[in-house]
């Protein structure tokens, strides 16, 4: 079984520590204490808590096909004649984007605007992550 200390829930989250003990304090998330008294957050009622949380960014996963969403803001457009490049910080993760310098113009996309990459792709690559201490992990 795997269970995540504050932190280390904060960390995948892309939350402060500050925040999931307020969710833990108001009941949102529960949490077992350790022999420690450390507050530890079993790995299934994690992904739980994260599956409730994860709707849509934009409200419109009805309207298309794509379900992978991340709602971010643009850090960077570079065009050029033709193309163009947008990186979009969206939590913890920059996803870039090449498309038409014409798309880039007529969605308005400037560094601080808000904006939604709607991922669709029949391949997808899942790696496991190695735990970052060896603390968060029982048995």
């Amino acid at each position: 079984m795997t269970v995540f200390r504050i932190g280390e829930a904060a960390e995948l989250l892309g939350v402060s520590a500050d925040t999931v003990r307020r969710w833990i304090d108001a009941g949102r998330l529960p949490a077992d204490r350790d022999e420690g008294g450390h507050r530890m957050i079993d790995g299934v009622e994690l992904a739980a808590f994260v599956r409730a949380k994860g709707n849509d960014p934009d409200e419109r996963s009805d309207e298309s096909s794509a379900r992978n969403r991340l709602r971010g803001i643009v850090t960077a457009v570079v065009k050029d004649t033709v193309m163009a490049q947008v990186d979009i910080q969206c939590g913890p993760f920059r996803v870039v984007s090449l498309m038409s310098r014409e798309a880039v113009d007529e969605l308005d996309l400037q560094v601080g605007s808000v904006a939604v990459a709607v991922i669709k792709s029949t391949t997808v690559v899942v790696e496991r992550s190695s735990p970052v201490s060896h603390k968060g992990r029982i048995g």
